[in-house]
């Protein structure tokens, strides 16, 4: 089951149990409010009866609470290893772009004729650099040098896609995931 479909059967589910508690919780009132009217036994016996459905559904509320808190401890793992890998990407995405810069700056230094797009991005990222290279093949313009292509020729633009939020929520939820009673604790009562 996918974690988004689990967080909201849970939430759902959950939300019943907060409607069972709240309609125990004024059944039960009420049973009270009749037996100090009347003093009788059998509204002071439906009162405690209730008050012992209340603390049952008051568990059955803490253990999807447990299942709530822990699909969102997966939800949030699934997203941070999706933005995890984004910067992953980035960072080498940029380690390649510096490493073709230096080598640019490099060709240039060395004399080698290289292409106009080449030289313009190694201008834009550092006009230092730049100067820096093109002032040593001032000193070495008069020895016979290779032609290069540009390094960025080759590459397609390949546009990834990063989705935390849509891998998180259709991520596989991990573990056992208890069942959802069927039944409505308030079904169990027959009250006057």
């Amino acid at each position: 089951m996918k974690i988004s479909e689990a967080q909201s059967m849970y939430r759902a589910y959950r939300q019943d149990l907060i409607n069972q508690t709240s309609t125990l919780i004024k059944q039960r009132d009420e049973m009270r409010e009749k037996y100090r009217l009347t003093g009788s036994s059998e509204f002071s016996e439906q009162a405690a009866i209730l008050q012992l459905s209340i603390d049952a559904t008051k568990e059955k509320f803490d253990k999807n609470q447990e299942v709530l808190d822990s699909l969102a401890e997966q939800y949030a793992a699934v997203w941070n290893a999706e933005v995890a890998r984004q910067q992953a990407d980035a960072m080498e995405d940029m380690g390649e772009e510096l490493s073709k810069l230096i080598t640019v700056a490099q060709r240039i230094a060395s004399g080698a004729q290289v292409p106009y797009s080449d030289e313009k991005k190694l201008m834009e990222y550092s006009p230092d650099l730049y100067q820096v290279a093109k002032s040593a093949q001032m000193l070495n313009r008069l020895e016979e040098h290779e032609t290069y292509d540009s390094l960025w020729d080759d590459e397609e633009d390949i546009t990834q896609e990063y989705d935390p939020q849509g891998k998180a929520e259709n991520a596989e939820a991990q573990g056992e995931l208890p069942e959802i009673p069927k039944e409505n604790v308030l079904e169990n009562f027959d009250l006057p």
